[in-house]
């Protein structure tokens, strides 16, 4: 089988993160892959690592981006794949219906965000990455058989943990951890305003984005600058999310929730608001807490629960390790994209080895 896996995307963000795993991944399982991208370094690079063909091309305007459009053809016709998946809405759009040059192949949707439905009307398939995603399209009047739920994997933390001290940080106080995009969707206003009603708790907050100056003002208006630390755009959050104490996801809006699982990964207890991912992903008080989105009070209250009980962090924390791993690892979910693909066409996802068993994903070394 051979497979396409196209996406426009910005430099930096979830779906874009989430590809630049996902598409090595598959292809160390077997799977003959290309890749149609904008050109973006760190992207590149983890094709390039993996042995991934790829077409690099702008992507601009859906209607006048001509060249991306031939460029796109061109790709299909020579690489002749079985099944085209497209990532969110730009590159659903540029990509031609099939068949071309006589080709024929499946037209794939993936979609990690409640996106309108216009932009996928020649799909034969779509993939939620949540069960609300899914069901916000069955809802919308995609039918159910073509209609498929496959999560998100993120990686394991490997090497050590960030240590405090590089940060700043006394070994002996309670350390939450977030991460994100700095919107006004993630609400990180709201988890300071919780800080400062949890005395002595510190929080790293990693990411950069429009709200920085906003929240470091707050910080400040609230008193808890000294016990809080802005790490800007880090490339080792699995490492920053192992040297906490809680983990915590504060948005008030989250289609999936990619950071959850990511402190699953890496053994920490979480807190999140109840945004539709998180919502749908958590069972609380088995292996997180819920508190609802914009409760200031709640949020506190949460944090400060697992502070004062570590025997209801280690539980939370385990039930999420072994939900981590069943669910959301990424042997788990590539061998959930191989049996799509194969149910969807009909054909070996990838090739049979001599004992007829199909190969499992890999870990990268």
């Amino acid at each position: 089988m051979r497979v396409i896996q196209a996406i426009a995307g910005a430099p930096r963000g979830g779906a874009e993160a989430f590809y630049a795993r996902l598409v090595p991944a598959l292809t160390r399982a077997g799977l003959d892959q290309m890749a149609v991208t904008r050109p973006v370094a760190e992207r590149r690079r983890a094709l390039d690592g993996a042995g991934v063909p790829t077409l690099e091309t702008g992507f601009g305007s859906p209607y006048l981006d001509l060249l991306s459009r031939w460029r796109f053809r061109r790709a299909i016709a020579e690489f002749g794949p079985d099944i085209v998946v497209t990532w969110a809405n730009r590159a659903s759009a540029i990509c031609p219906s099939s068949p071309v040059a006589g080709r024929n192949f499946l037209k794939v949707g993936r979609l990690g965000g409640y996106y309108d439905p216009k932009y996928y009307r020649d799909c034969h398939h779509l993939v939620g990455n949540t069960p609300g995603i899914c069901a916000y399209l069955r809802d919308k009047g995609w039918p159910a058989e073509r209609v498929h739920h496959v999560p998100n994997f993120v990686d394991p933390p490997r090497g050590p943990a960030v240590a405090r001290a590089t940060i700043g940080t006394p070994s002996n106080v309670t350390l939450v951890v977030a991460l994100g995009r700095l919107h006004v969707n993630k609400a990180f206003d709201t988890l300071l305003k919780a800080l400062a009603l949890v005395p002595g708790v510190h929080l790293w907050l990693a990411g950069s984005g429009p709200e920085e100056a906003a929240l470091k003002a707050l910080a400040g208006e609230l008193g808890v600058t000294d016990r809080v630390s802005f790490l800007g755009w880090r490339e080792d959050a699995a490492n920053l999310v192992a040297a906490a104490d809680i983990f915590c996801c504060p948005s008030r809006h989250e289609p999936f929730g990619n950071v959850v699982a990511e402190a699953w990964a890496a053994g920490r207890p979480v807190v999140a608001a109840a945004a539709s991912g998180p919502k749908t992903l958590l069972r609380h008080e088995e292996d997180g807490l819920l508190v609802p989105v914009d409760d200031v009070p709640a949020l506190a209250t949460a944090i400060a629960r697992i502070d004062a009980d570590r025997l209801l962090g280690a539980r939370l924390a385990a039930a999420g390790k072994t939900r981590y791993e069943a669910e959301f690892s990424e042997v788990s979910v590539v061998r959930q994209w191989l049996d799509f693909f194969e149910r969807i066409s009909g054909k070996p996802a990838v090739p049979a080895k001599a004992d007829g068993e199909t190969p499992c994903a890999a870990s990268p070394a």
